[in-house]
């Protein structure tokens, strides 16, 4: 879907999205802070294809300087109205990151259940880990590609799907890689609790 799709369906809805941020970034960076020399002030982070600005909110919440990178314009219009009313500062930035546009480097780079084409998706995991201080870490999170037959929602077509060993073929050339497996994400539906099946992976740049 491209950017006139995405704000068509922005702009029918209040949140696309959840307002909350995702359990995983919540579980990650709250890992990442404990050994940050100022949690106060943890650095720069990008929040890349980040919709309405769920997770750059939070992000912005616990101090990081936070630049939330979307190419829907109604969807940085919506972020920036969360914004106001939260109290935060959020850089809105109107890219297509698969265009591999010039950002600031960044302590924190975050990709979340971007929805494209697999063989798409490893050329922007491998242009995110060119964004990253070093000593800095990248967090990607999506629909697992088992989700498709074993799990609940998400893509319904294995070519948007990732695997785990997609992400790391991706980024270990230029990364460590200190986290890589498969997740399993509660959601709450109508019928009861329902399973999905995501991946997490976590590397860092050498400083």
């Amino acid at each position: 879907m491209d950017a006139s799709g995405w704000d068509e369906r922005y702009a029918q809805t209040q949140m696309v999205w959840s307002v909350e941020p995702n359990i995983f970034v919540v579980e990650e960076v709250t890992r990442l802070l404990q050994d940050v020399a100022d949690p106060s002030h943890p650095g720069h982070a990008l929040d890349l294809a980040g919709g309405e600005g769920r997770n750059a909110l939070w992000l912005a919440e616990t101090g990081f300087d936070t630049e939330l990178v979307e190419f829907s314009p109604v969807a940085l219009d919506k972020a920036a109205s969360a914004a106001t009313k939260r109290g935060v500062t959020l850089t809105l930035s109107l890219h297509d990151i698969t265009t591999s546009p010039t950002l600031k480097p960044a302590d924190l780079v975050l990709l979340c259940y971007l929805q494209l084409p697999v063989e798409q998706l490893i050329d922007v995991y491998a242009y995110a880990t060119t964004l990253l201080k070093p000593g800095g870490t990248l967090l990607v999170i999506a629909h697992e590609k088992d989700n498709l037959a074993h799990g609940y929602g998400g893509p319904q077509d294995e070519n948007l799907l990732p695997r785990v060993t997609d992400v790391v073929e991706a980024i270990k050339e230029q990364l460590t890689v200190t986290r890589a497996e498969q997740v399993t994400r509660i959601v709450h539906t109508d019928t009861g609790d329902k399973r999905a099946i995501d991946l997490v992976v976590t590397a860092t740049r050498q400083g």
